[in-house]
């Protein structure tokens, strides 16, 4: 695996890397597992080379990988190619209908393909998917008016499962259809698709891959990881603040994952190389576990 230097290592430590991976390999085979993909792991050509190569690994083993990604940043690069100035209420874009022409444009056409495509080069079997697509994602109007944005209403996960069931990598951009008779299409906040589809697919594993290392009692000393939160315990974290910001969006996607049936919610740094693997295959695993 690229940027781990194993050249050191005795028998003895590749020997126990292997036992102690083995369990988890048994453990996670047939499952799955919905990988929210995004932040500096999207934007850092190396990391974005380092994330497919997991997940292609993951799915070679066995487990069922479903990428679900968003393109935030893509988005505000094209709009300033074309000289449209991006419009943001109350920190959520505001997506008029020329905004939601290169929303479609990028996550579907653009980055969908391009995310595809390496898989299919590390090896993998992948195809790319809208959330028009076979009606995968229903949505309606978020009740803020911020245009052409959506909240998903409803999941239809059969395309998802007739990928899996094939041995495929559906890889989701985060594209709505409308409701019956609503002839639009939304855009959806990625962290909440991703949490909807990991409910609806019955999922034993939701995990977003984020640019910091999980959740920190400090925000500014990274050895205060919390490594482990159970669901209760949510609330008094954001009482007391150490849970904010930018976190509490990714911890209410986990909350709603939870509460919809699924075990194990993970917030891990996709910064690191092959941080998917860590998590999956390790006893010590990485970022926080909320569960």
């Amino acid at each position: 695996m690229e940027n781990i230097n194993t050249e050191n290592l005795t028998t003895e430590q590749w020997s126990q890397v292997l036992s102690e991976s083995l369990p988890y390999f048994k453990q996670w085979c047939g499952k799955v597992v919905v990988v929210k993909y995004g932040g500096n792991a999207m934007l850092n050509e190396e990391l974005k080379q380092a994330v497919m190569e997991d997940i292609v690994l993951l799915s070679t083993i066995g487990i069922k990988v479903v990428l679900v990604h968003g393109g935030g940043p893509e988005i505000n690069k094209m709009l300033d190619k074309i000289g449209k100035e991006s419009k943001f209420v109350d920190g959520l874009r505001y997506t008029d209908a020329e905004t939601m022409e290169i929303v479609q444009m990028v996550l579907t056409g653009k980055l969908n393909k391009d995310i595809v495509g390496i898989l299919l080069q590390k090896g993998g079997k992948a195809v790319g998917l809208s959330g028009v697509d076979a009606g995968l994602l229903r949505a309606h109007k978020t009740e803020k008016d911020l245009g052409f944005v959506g909240d998903v209403k409803d999941v239809n996960p059969e395309i998802i499962n007739t990928l899996l069931d094939k041995g495929f990598i559906p890889v989701v951009s985060t594209v709505a259809l409308g409701e019956q008779g609503d002839l639009s299409n939304y855009n959806i906040n990625a962290d909440t698709a991703a949490a909807k589809i990991a409910i609806a697919l019955k999922a034993e594993k939701f995990v977003q891959l984020t640019n910091v290392p999980g959740i920190l009692r400090n925000i500014e000393d990274p050895s205060t990881l919390i490594k482990r939160i159970e669901r209760t315990a949510i609330g008094s974290l954001k009482a007391t603040g150490i849970i904010a910001g930018g976190m509490i969006p990714k911890i209410e996607c986990c909350e709603t994952a939870l509460a919809g049936g699924v075990p194990r919610t993970h917030i891990i740094d996709g910064r690191v190389p092959h941080s998917l693997l860590i998590e999956m295959f390790s006893d010590r695993g990485i970022g926080t576990m909320i569960y």
